[in-house]
């Protein structure tokens, strides 16, 4: 039985593009049928599907799995819990991203600025 540990103990992730199920539980430490039951729970989990609904995880999904890993069993949150924090994640990082582009536009403006009040 799969023992709850720190993402410090999982194995690094290999540089491929893509990976099976059975990597991603060995990866992960996570049973495949958890992975399945994630992909439904977690709009951030998709998976390419491919023949006969193989699925093929990219590096990004393989690192999110690891992340609602630490979530749910080393934090102890609860799968809505989970879903609410990577979505706060995320809206976190778009702020940041707006936030830099708002401070870049600002500072092409200040610098219109200046160069007005020189001439």
């Amino acid at each position: 039985m799969l023992e709850a540990s720190n993402n410090n103990e999982l194995q690094p992730i290999p540089a491929k593009r893509y990976f099976t199920i059975g990597e991603v539980s060995d990866l992960c430490q996570v049973k495949p049928h958890v992975l399945r039951y994630w992909e439904q729970e977690f709009p951030q989990l998709h998976p390419i599907k491919r023949r006969g609904n193989r699925r093929y995880y990219q590096r990004e999904d393989v690192m999110v799995i690891r992340q609602i890993r630490e979530l749910l069993y080393d934090k102890g949150f609860t799968i809505g819990g989970a879903r609410q924090q990577l979505e706060t994640s995320e809206e976190g990082e778009q702020d940041s991203k707006l936030s830099g582009d708002v401070v870049k536009m600002l500072i092409n403006e200040l610098e219109d600025v200046v160069r007005i009040l020189r001439t």
